[in-house]
C-alpha cells in the first residue's frame, strides 16, 4: 500500500545525490535481509557529537551472522565527553590503542563507505535506532546530500507490541494500557537472551540482533 510514494520519495532522493558513485545505496531491499548497528558517540547530540564507533551485524531470516559484520573505530578530532565515556569506556586514546583485526580504524568517511556499501539492500534494525541514525545522517547528509534511504525496524516498538500480545493471550487486558519497561536489559530478560555485559557497538549490536530474531519468530 503506497508503494507508489515510496517510489516517489526515492526518486527525490535520487535526484538530490551529489556524489553518482553512491547510487548504490538506492538498491532495491532483499527480502529477509537485515542489519543490526549500533554507535558509540561523543555525545547525546546528534547536532555536534561524533561517531566513536560502528558495528553491524547481517541477520538472514533467523539467522545473526556473525562471520559477516563490521566493527569500525573513527579516528577523533575532538575529546570524548566524560559523560559517553562512563557509557561505553572509550577515551581517545582507546580509539587507537583497540585497533586490531576484528576493530579497523578508519576516517569518518571512510568508515561511513563501508556501512552504506555493508547494509546496501538491507533493512537496518537496531535499539531507540533513531538516534544511531541521526549521527550516520548528519554525516552522509551534506557529503552526499541525502539521507539513509533504507526502511527501518524499531526493537523497543516490536517488544512492545510482543507484550502487548502476551496481555491479550492472558485475557487479563483492561481499559488502560499496561505499564511496559522498554530498557534494554530488561527487554533481555524478559525475553531470556544472554546479557555480554559490556555496552560496546558490537556487544549491542549483536544483542540487539537476538531480541529481533526472538521476536520475529514470536509473529510467525
Amino acid at each position: 500500500m503506497f508503494a507508489w510514494l515510496n517510489d516517489l520519495y526515492l526518486s527525490h532522493q535520487k535526484r538530490k545525490l551529489k556524489e553518482p558513485e553512491f547510487n548504490f545505496i538506492f538498491s532495491e531491499k532483499v527480502p529477509g535481509s537485515y542489519v543490526c548497528f549500533d554507535c558509540e558517540t561523543t555525545g547525546l547530540d546528534p547536532k555536534k557529537d561524533k561517531i566513536v564507533s560502528l558495528s553491524a551485524i547481517k541477520i538472514q531470516g533467523n539467522q545473526v551472522l556473525t562471520s559477516q559484520s563490521l566493527n569500525l573505530l573513527i579516528e577523533q578530532d575532538a575529546l570524548i565527553t566524560p559523560d559517553s565515556i562512563v557509557v561505553h569506556h572509550i577515551r581517545n586514546i582507546d580509539v587507537v590503542e583497540r585497533e586490531s583485526s576484528s576493530a579497523r580504524l578508519m576516517t569518518e568517511k571512510q568508515a561511513l563507505k563501508e556501512f552504506l556499501e555493508f547494509i546496501t539492500g538491507s533493512t537496518l534494525v537496531g535499539y531507540y535506532l533513531e538516534f544511531d541514525i541521526a549521527m550516520v545522517n548528519q554525516v552522509i547528509k551534506p557529503w552526499l546530500g541525502v539521507n539513509l534511504p533504507n526502511r527501518q525496524i524499531e526493537v523497543s516498538a516490536l517488544y512492545y507490541d510482543y507484550m502487548i500480545r502476551l496481555v491479550k493471550r492472558s485475557g487479563q487486558q483492561g481499559l488502560e494500557q499496561p505499564d511496559i519497561d522498554l530498557s534494554f536489559d530488561k527487554i533481555l530478560h524478559k525475553l531470556k537472551l544472554p546479557n555480554l555485559g559490556q555496552h560496546d557497538a558490537f556487544s549491542d549490536a549483536l544483542m540487539t540482533a537476538l531480541i529481533f530474531v526472538k521476536l520475529q519468530q514470536d509473529r510467525i
